[in-house]
């Protein structure tokens, strides 16, 4: 006999009561907002106005101890309608859940920048809208990069450090007129520094094409003096091969190969102890002389094998130095989440 049946009602989890749109961006809002937002709040919401998107283990490696301090925190993000989320369709398992900015976070940015929230150009349906995307895995993809470097970076006494990082956006708001990279990255380590453009393969895009790009990068060589270095990641072994050949052959047509050196790497490298590692021996370079480095070589062993893309440390970074920042964009964020407090009360 069934007595007592549970309601269809109590099977469902609530979803977390959130102000409206419109509530979000009032005064009496961002009034709250401003005793519960901390630093990395603040920052998190920077990077994912660059960036666009992170799924929850990204978020860990950015700024987080552990999955759980993460859910914790971006649940109440998510109720103050600082981030967004959504979880894309998979045809087995279940997706990470995804994060993007944000109508609190964005209009808190602009504030915290002194600009009129209007002048940013946020738009909810925008930022949600990228889970639709045909690009959501290879902006992952790329997001996922440059978050391992940055969980490098936050080990106790790591040996390497991640300075700069820009988004394809941003790449292409300042060079978009000859080349479009997937992102831009600063690392350094040991005392060497090395700038990169990075070139994210995901095994989609035409190889003739990615050897073309070569071209703009010669170009974008040419006009700033400024010797670049073009990382292209590629989700094979087998791929990495013929893309070299590729990209080979393209370096063979420019006027001037020395100005755009080129590594590549993959992401099932045999003998590499983590495969998500970007800083580990897995660069291959394409140019240089390869016969005095033999075999794979370190991330920041590639400014030492082409010496004069390795700016001094101390100076500040020559491509970000050329860069013209408009007034109503906010500046790229620093890649590293800021201290925590020494509080033990932590958010």
């Amino acid at each position: 006999m069934i007595s007592n049946p549970t309601p269809q009602r109590a099977l469902r989890g609530h979803m977390p009561q959130r102000p409206t749109p419109r509530a979000a961006t009032t005064g009496e809002h961002h009034a709250q907002l401003a005793g519960r937002l901390t630093l990395r709040d603040r920052w998190l919401a920077r990077m994912l106005n660059e960036h666009k998107v992170f799924t929850t283990q990204q978020i860990v490696e950015l700024c987080y101890p552990t999955m759980r301090a993460a859910n914790h925190r971006l649940l109440d993000l998510f109720k103050w309608r600082v981030v967004d989320r959504f979880q894309p369709f998979v045809s087995s398992g279940t997706a990470p859940m995804h994060y993007v900015l944000d109508i609190a976070g964005s209009v808190a940015l602009a504030y915290e920048d002194g600009l009129d929230p209007k002048q940013l150009g946020y738009r909810h349906e925008d930022a949600i809208g990228i889970a639709h995307s045909l690009r959501l895995a290879h902006t992952v993809g790329v997001n996922g990069f440059f978050t391992s470097l940055v969980a490098l970076s936050r080990e106790p006494g790591a040996r390497g450090r991640l300075t700069a990082w820009w988004s394809e956006l941003r790449c292409g708001r300042l060079f978009g007129d000859m080349v479009r990279p997937d992102a831009y990255g600063r690392w350094r380590e040991d005392g060497h520094q090395i700038e990169f453009f990075l070139e994210f393969d995901f095994g989609t895009e035409d190889l003739g094409k990615l050897g073309r790009k070569l071209h703009g990068y010669e170009k974008l060589a040419t006009a700033t003096g400024i010797t670049t270095p073009v990382l292209v990641w590629l989700p094979t072994n087998r791929r990495e091969t013929t893309a070299r050949r590729a990209l080979a052959d393209a370096l063979s047509q420019l006027d001037r190969p020395a100005l755009v050196p080129v590594a590549t790497s993959a992401a099932d490298v045999a003998g590499v102890a983590s495969e998500n590692d970007p800083a580990v021996a897995r660069w291959l370079p394409i140019t240089g002389p390869a016969s005095r480095r033999p075999g794979r070589l370190r991330l920041a062993e590639l400014a030492q094998l082409w010496p004069h893309t390795d700016p001094p440390t101390t100076a500040p970074s020559s491509t970000a130095a050329k860069a013209q920042q408009a007034s109503t964009e906010l500046a790229a964020p620093d890649p590293l989440p800021p201290p925590l407090p020494t509080s033990r009360f932590r958010r």
